[in-house]
């Protein structure tokens, strides 16, 4: 017995030792999983905390900005009222001044006393241009009108079926110049008409490259300076020293271009001439019911001097000329004819076409594209169907003087 107690003692510690000891190890346990939600709850407080700050300002954010539109209103709300104020004003002041103007409306009768008054004043302008017109310095002998076309020559045929040529004629020049075609930028030179005459035509004396193509076959040189209608402007003239090939001046010719300037030469817009009074330029106004219209430019500076609204058509004609300052114009037909003069109009009024006789070229049943008059030869210079050909003319004295 003695040894068996001992024994069950031992047992006995060894069993209260392991309860002991489970014991110890479920406290743990716990403590360490209650330190783990403890942790937790820490860190979701944290971040609400943290939520509520952020959440705090925008509130605040918010608020700012939605006391800046409060006051942005404020400031768009005095301006409407301001705007309105003013508004309102100018509607008083309008009402006024309608007041005003319908007490101040004339009559009837008021209004057909100015229009005539108007009309008076219009006529008294026309009246004076008129005087103006006839007024025009004549600084050579130009008392005399065409009487006949006397005499054909076909010098030779060169160049295109279209084109130009003619003489310059100022004083102590005898060079010739030939422009090929109705759209071109070369011009040929020769020295005198019978150095035309046995050149062949592409061997000139000098050819020059001008700067610019040309339109049409309405050109002339004066002086050697070239004078022509520049290709794609409706109305631009330029003026080229054919010395170096050179555009010295130009101008644009107001109401010009708007349509060919003879029907039966529908290539060109602008015929240039030039006669003992100085340089010319022949067009066709549409809003003139098509009839021709002369204006006489400054052979200098390109400056227009006067203009004249014609009788005569640009319909049936195939080209005109000027002597001095008298408009004659060559009428045809679309299929090719004798040429004839059948309308013309003087800048001084001593003679009239009703006063003249229809003038015939000599027969020759072809057209032409260009005809340029030469004040020192008393000649036409014509392009007849691809020759070139020279008209002579016979002129008269006027029975009236010009006026000065």
């Amino acid at each position: 017995m003695s040894g068996v107690l001992p024994l069950f003692l031992f047992s006995l510690c060894l069993t209260v030792g392991s309860v002991q000891s489970q014991g110890s190890s479920q406290d743990a346990f716990i403590i360490q999983y209650l330190e783990r939600r403890l942790t937790q709850m820490e860190e979701r407080l944290t971040q609400c905390e943290q939520s509520t700050v952020s959440a705090t300002q925008r509130t605040y954010d918010l608020s700012s900005e939605i006391r800046g539109y409060l006051s942005t209103l404020s400031v768009l709300r005095s301006e409407v009222k301001s705007q309105m104020d003013g508004m309102s004003v100018r509607v008083d002041r309008m009402e006024r001044e309608l007041e005003y103007l319908e007490n101040k409306i004339p009559s009837q009768s008021e209004i057909e006393m100015e229009e005539a008054l108007l009309e008076q004043q219009i006529k008294a302008a026309e009246l004076d241009l008129l005087k103006r017109k006839a007024k025009i310095k004549v600084e050579n002998d130009c008392s005399t009108s065409l009487s006949q076309i006397k005499s054909l020559k076909i010098v030779k045929k060169a160049g295109d079926t279209y084109g130009s040529w003619f003489k310059d004629p100022s004083e102590g020049s005898a060079k010739v110049y030939l422009l090929s075609g109705l759209r071109n930028d070369t011009v040929l030179e020769y020295v005198s008409l019978q150095s035309f005459t046995e050149r062949t035509s592409s061997s000139p004396e000098k050819v020059v490259k001008l700067p610019f193509h040309w339109q049409g076959s309405g050109h002339v040189v004066y002086n050697g300076f070239l004078y022509y209608h520049k290709a794609d402007t409706t109305n631009q003239i330029l003026k080229v020293d054919l010395m170096n090939g050179t555009v010295v001046d130009s101008t644009f010719l107001p109401g010009a271009g708007r349509m060919p300037v003879y029907s039966l030469n529908p290539n060109t817009y602008l015929d240039m001439a030039v006669d003992e009074l100085g340089l010319w330029v022949i067009h066709a106004d549409a809003e003139y019911g098509g009839n021709l219209v002369i204006t006489k430019l400054d052979i200098g500076t390109l400056a227009v001097e006067s203009t004249w609204d014609t009788e005569c058509k640009s319909h049936d004609a195939e080209g005109a000329f000027l002597i001095c300052g008298t408009l004659y114009v060559v009428h045809n037909t679309r299929y090719g004819g004798r040429s004839t003069v059948q309308c013309l109009y003087d800048i001084h009024d001593t003679i009239h076409s009703s006063e003249n006789p229809v003038m015939f070229f000599p027969k020759r049943y072809t057209s032409h594209s260009s005809i340029h008059y030469h004040p020192g030869d008393k000649q036409l210079y014509a392009w007849d169907d691809g020759y070139q050909t020279i008209y002579k003319v016979e002129t008269r004295k006027n029975d009236q003087v010009i006026p000065e």
